[in-house]
């Protein structure tokens, strides 16, 4: 059973799978059993301090308003983990190393779902492994939360489907139960792998499709890019984790579209600033949001240098990004790869 839960992280995401959380289904069976408030780490005690004042996220998802006493407030990792049954990971992959150089409590007996939407940098892992490998926590306590959703959109309360990815079909059972509500439809699947890789994946495509909407690449175009990048997901994916899987599965393409058009995706925004002209460090710096994607590009790169899939996709987002070719050239390049 998932068990009391402790949200760790604070950005946008985290705040968002908070609400869900607290909004869930409260007509399971062991709802009178079970503590309905949450436990949740955020780094910054000033974040806590005003957050308490204004019984909102005073960073993200502003409108969306919490019951406080509801939530138990720790700047200590440790505290948030020891307090908790099932922890859910949802800071951005860059950073959680460091996040988990403070805990001295172990893991092996905690429910670790993970909401991070990117690989581990210098490990080449994406999360779940990541905590598999390192803290040892076996598969059977290990789940990932698939998309498609925008955090903006669950704070506005709009119909949102989530996808609970775990080895152990109970784990995802219960907790795509627990998250369950009127706004948010739950299922579940054995692919934690290939939902990890393909939720990176989505982001750098979604900047690829940024870069050719700020080139002024029409909506045929868009069409035929986001095609390209199902089928070379579905490629990577095969070579990866090759088990069987329906690529047009809304964990999937669903989340790839999301991410892809709309203009509540960040990584959509940095990558139609840089096809505008922006370079990558003052695009990063006037969104004042990480675009998980960049990050991912790179990492995504590395990794597929142990498996040669064809990735003109990647490696035209690899090119732009970190080997500065014009978006102009390096795009007109990738059209004439495209049928």
């Amino acid at each position: 059973m998932t068990g009391s839960i402790a949200i760790l992280g604070s950005g946008s995401w985290a705040t968002a799978i908070a609400k869900i959380v607290l909004e869930g289904n409260k007509n399971q069976a062991d709802a009178l059993d079970r503590d309905d408030g949450i436990i949740w780490y955020m780094r910054r005690s000033e974040t806590i301090e005003e957050f308490r004042r204004l019984g909102h996220n005073p960073s993200y998802l502003t409108s969306v308003q919490f019951d406080l006493n509801r939530i138990t407030f720790t700047t200590d990792i440790n505290d948030a983990v020891r307090m908790a049954d099932t922890l859910i990971f949802v800071t951005p992959s860059p950073y959680l190393k460091n996040h988990l150089k403070k805990l001295r409590v172990r893991l092996t007996d905690k429910n670790v779902i993970t909401a991070i939407k990117g690989i581990i940098p210098d490990e080449e892992l994406v999360p779940s492994e990541y905590f598999r490998q390192v803290y040892n926590v076996p598969d059977e306590h290990l789940a990932v939360i698939g998309g498609p959703s925008h955090a903006e959109e669950v704070a506005l309360g709009r119909l949102t489907y989530l996808t609970i990815g775990s080895a152990s079909p109970e784990l995802a059972s219960d907790f795509a139960n627990r998250i369950a509500s009127h706004y948010v439809k739950t299922k579940t699947s054995p692919d934690v792998i290939g939902i990890e890789y393909a939720s990176v994946l989505k982001n750098v495509y979604a900047i690829a499709a940024g870069i050719c909407n700020g080139l002024k690449y029409g909506d045929n175009f868009q069409a035929v890019l986001m095609s390209n990048a199902a089928q070379e997901m579905s490629r990577f994916l095969k070579a990866v984790y090759p088990i069987e899987r329906n690529i047009c599965d809304s964990v999937y393409l669903g989340d790839l579209l999301v991410t892809g058009y709309s203009n509540f995706s960040r990584n959509r925004v940095f990558g139609t600033m840089v096809g505008k002209g922006y370079s990558v460090k003052s695009a990063q710096i006037e969104m004042e949001m990480i675009a998980e994607g960049y990050y991912g590009t790179q990492t995504m790169r590395q990794t597929n240098r142990h498996f040669h899939v064809n990735m003109p996709i990647l490696d035209a987002v690899y090119n732009i990004l970190y080997e500065r070719i014009p978006p102009a050239i390096e795009i007109k390049l990738l059209t004439e790869s495209f049928r």
